[in-house]
């Protein structure tokens, strides 16, 4: 009985506690600040372009999201409200959203010039006052079919070299005509991480399906030999 008396005095601590620190736990909640809103890019203007890149079929759902800044500050519970489904396509998206603003971008992240989708990139060599010969590529504006000057203030992207005199070497990149340089244009999948592809049922089954091949592998050579020695 005066166990039983104890634990009444200390069940109303306990549950005062337990009510405590949940209270805690859903203030914290609610005052961890919003995910940051990045900046678009030239070459990733809005929602549908971004979608469009990162592929996997998800840019049929740009129109959930009104805005640049409605994308990027949504958390995973409410891509499910819209109706992002599967769970892995939510995973994806938040992933690629995440690496957004980081900066991690793909072919075409730091283009800086670029008009409907579309950038022009081209060869040039260094000024005469440096002693080289080495040539690379820049991202010039469109409608500069002259001569590049001052190619030192242009940019250079991530993930284009020249091949040869005066080909350029880069993802999804189609030569100009007159070898006037290349187009780089927005392409659904440019950015996508390929899933990969499940081999004997995946991981958490592949010991069972080899096992079960094994087996019949082994049966089957039997049954051979048998009908051999008939």
């Amino acid at each position: 009985m005066k166990v039983r008396s104890c634990l009444r005095l200390l069940a109303p601590s306990v549950w005062s506690v337990h009510r405590s620190v949940g209270s805690q736990t859903r203030w914290l909640h609610k005052t961890r600040p919003p995910p940051a809103i990045p900046q678009p890019r030239p070459f990733v203007p809005d929602v549908q372009t971004f979608l469009t890149l990162i592929g996997r079929g998800l840019n049929k759902h740009a129109s959930k999201f009104p805005s640049w800044e409605s994308l990027f500050s949504l958390t995973s519970p409410q891509l499910k409200e819209v109706g992002i489904e599967p769970p892995r396509n939510r995973r994806y998206l938040l992933q690629w959203m995440q690496r957004y603003r980081e900066g991690a971008v793909g072919p075409g992240g730091d283009f800086e010039f670029v008009k409907d989708g579309e950038a022009i990139l081209k060869v040039a060599t260094p000024p005469a006052s440096v002693v080289s010969d080495a040539k690379y590529v820049v991202n010039v504006p469109h409608g500069d079919e002259g001569s590049i000057e001052s190619a030192d203030a242009l940019p250079r992207p991530n993930g284009y070299t020249v091949r040869g005199l005066n080909a350029i070497s880069g993802p999804f990149a189609t030569p100009l005509p007159e070898k006037a340089g290349v187009i780089v244009k927005v392409t659904e999948g440019m950015w996508e991480h390929r899933r990969g592809r499940k081999i004997d049922g995946g991981e958490r089954r592949r010991a069972e399906v080899r096992f079960k091949k094994r087996s019949a592998e082994r049966r089957a050579e039997r049954e051979a030999e048998a009908l051999a020695h008939m």
